[in-house]
């Protein structure tokens, strides 16, 4: 699985380097408190197939896509009439290569 978020955040990204600080902090927002607000989501962007987890009920649990895979391939293609993402656009590539755009 890709990154997950834990214990500790990552704050890096408002600009001040690498800024690691423990959830519950009180220069935190509410909502970095640590606190339980809902399940915590992973998302792995690999350079081929994608996956998404919920980490909810004690488990990690992978979300499967409207094709019944833990993983989408990542290709997207259209036609004249339509877009296709994930399997459906992997499965056409060869009749439609042209228009098809994969990892």
């Amino acid at each position: 699985m890709g990154h997950v978020l834990g214990p500790e955040l990552d704050m890096g990204w408002a600009g001040s380097g690498s800024d690691k600080r423990k959830a519950g902090s009180s220069d935190l927002p509410k909502s970095m408190t640590g606190k339980r607000e809902g399940p915590t989501i992973g998302i792995d962007l690999g350079t081929t197939y994608s996956c998404i987890g919920v980490w909810q009920r004690d488990r990690m649990e992978i979300i499967t896509n409207d094709q019944g895979n833990r993983t989408t391939p990542l290709y997207v293609a259209f036609t004249d009439t339509e877009r296709l993402i994930g399997d459906a656009a992997k499965n056409k590539v060869a009749m439609n290569s042209i228009n098809t755009v994969f990892g």
